[in-house]
């Protein structure tokens, strides 16, 4: 893993060219990626950068969260990169802040944004019940394995991967007095604007997708930011993770 100057650590392959920048949701870690790279990878032309989001796995813990602030940590691992142009393909929360970057505002050519299952619509309890979370101390586990297993919850990931799995592992820090889930409970409280009005002003060519078993949106919300938006068959709200092979072709 490499850190950018202000703390933010990610993998990278590839040689140079476009970067191909992945990010994930809310809770998970750039290791959610894996078995996309893992088929993907060498068809990228150009580098690949899978980062740890502000807040989560190996990155700096320390606030702001804001969407922005997560977009400026992204245009600063882009220019230390010496990217040319950036391509986004974000999950959920990562999606939304895909499409800030693509704003335009942050001095990174975004050539287009790709974001999956995007929780578009929230109402005022959901809302509130997020702000909560984000008041409260991490959960401190006596085990690896048992704070591996809070990070699967908190990522959406607990029916998809094993706690003794990398991908689960990647979410592990340790904690004062044990182990804990690698998320800090602040990052909860970038939820608030609304995602549709986020979404709308990117500037960038943005394509919205969801698996058509994902709870938290569909076609119709996603209809309404991209005429074009698609269900992917076969896959729920992590379709990256479960369906890779029907989410690279979205790059095309």
């Amino acid at each position: 893993m490499r850190r950018t100057r202000s703390g933010i650590a990610y993998a990278t392959g590839g040689t140079d060219g476009p970067l191909l920048l992945l990010l994930h949701g809310l809770g998970a870690t750039g290791a959610v990626w894996t078995p996309l790279l893992s088929q993907f990878h060498e068809a990228w032309p150009g580098r690949w950068a899978a980062p740890d989001l502000r807040g989560h796995g190996l990155s700096q813990f320390t606030p702001p969260y804001g969407y922005a602030v997560h977009a400026a940590d992204m245009a600063e691992l882009a220019t230390e990169l010496g990217a040319p142009s950036v391509t986004v393909l974000g999950h959920s929360f990562g999606g939304v802040v895909g499409a800030v970057l693509g704003g335009g505002r942050y001095g990174v050519a975004v050539d287009r944004v790709v974001a999956l299952g995007v929780k578009i619509d929230w109402t005022d309890d959901e809302v509130t019940r997020a702000q909560a979370m984000a008041r409260r101390p991490p959960q401190v586990f006596a085990s690896a394995g048992e704070a591996a297993d809070r990070h699967l919850k908190l990522a959406g990931l607990r029916d998809l991967v094993d706690s003794a799995e990398p991908v689960a592992r990647a979410g592990v820090r340790i904690g004062e007095g044990g182990w804990i889930a690698a998320l800090d409970p602040r990052a909860f409280s970038a939820v608030g604007p609304p995602v549709e009005t986020v979404l709308s002003r990117c500037a960038a060519p943005l394509r919205l997708a969801a698996g058509a078993s994902d709870p938290m949106v569909g076609l119709d919300a996603m209809r309404r930011v991209d005429p074009d938006a698609v269900l992917i068959e076969g896959a729920g709200h992590n379709a990256h993770y479960e369906t890779p092979e029907a989410v690279w072709p979205l790059l095309q």
